[in-house]
């Protein structure tokens, strides 16, 4: 998939690019996020914010479509101001981008709203990927968040997807993000990211592209002619 096909084009054909702020409470890891950033066109770093407070102010103040939040922060941790910002600023996604990778920390980050849950090490091809697809909101679990999630759900591998969840699928499968699946569905899109990790886990796959392969395989889906 191009750029243009991540981020999307304007009126006049030029690549839109992601908006983003960074909010950690180490100099040295936004120093290093920066870096990465820096020289990707698509990629727009419009703030930098050290506690969740500033975060949820820089949010209000620069309407980025993207918030790459770290959980452990002074002032205001990282989940409470993921919750705000969510409540407050809906059409800005949170990728949560941290250390931890405790069951509570991943359960806590995802209640309160955030689209993806990356760990600071993963390689870097990842995290742009997995902004891109923030800022489509859709889900982006790294694979040990993932099996940490789909373990605590209890989803038995195999099972078979139930008729929601076969809806779900074939929206994704025609394109759409979280946000048009709740909207062509009538229901939350908490709830399509519920859906999507049940998915996941019943499919035995990590990511929405692999479980619609995946799902036309099986006879699950049938191309649309």
């Amino acid at each position: 998939m191009s750029v243009g096909e991540y981020a999307g084009n304007d009126v006049e054909g030029r690549v839109k690019t992601i908006r983003l702020i960074v909010a950690d409470d180490h100099p040295i890891v936004r120093t290093g996020l920066q870096g990465m950033l820096f020289g990707q066109p698509e990629f727009e770093l419009v703030g930098e914010a050290s506690t969740g407070e500033e975060a949820v102010r820089l949010t209000e103040e620069l309407r980025p479509d993207v918030v790459l939040m770290d959980l452990r922060m002074p002032v205001l941790d990282g989940v409470t101001a993921t919750q705000e910002i969510r409540s407050r600023f809906p059409e800005t996604q949170i990728l949560v981008l941290t250390t931890y990778d405790t069951d509570a920390d991943i359960l806590r980050a995802v209640e309160a709203g955030a689209t993806g849950y990356l760990l600071k090490d993963a390689p870097r091809e990842t995290l742009y990927q997995g902004i891109r697809a923030a800022a489509r909101g859709e889900s982006v679990l790294s694979p040990t968040v993932a099996g940490r999630l789909l373990g605590h759900l209890c989803v038995p591998a195999g099972e078979a997807l139930s008729a929601r969840e076969t809806e779900v699928l074939a929206c994704v499968a025609r394109g759409a993000s979280n946000k048009e699946v709740a909207r062509q569905l009538y229901i939350s899109e908490a709830t399509v990211k519920t859906h999507l990790i049940h998915i996941f886990g019943k499919l035995g796959v990590s990511d929405r592209t692999e479980a619609v392969t995946t799902a036309l395989r099986r006879g699950i889906l049938r191309l649309e002619s």
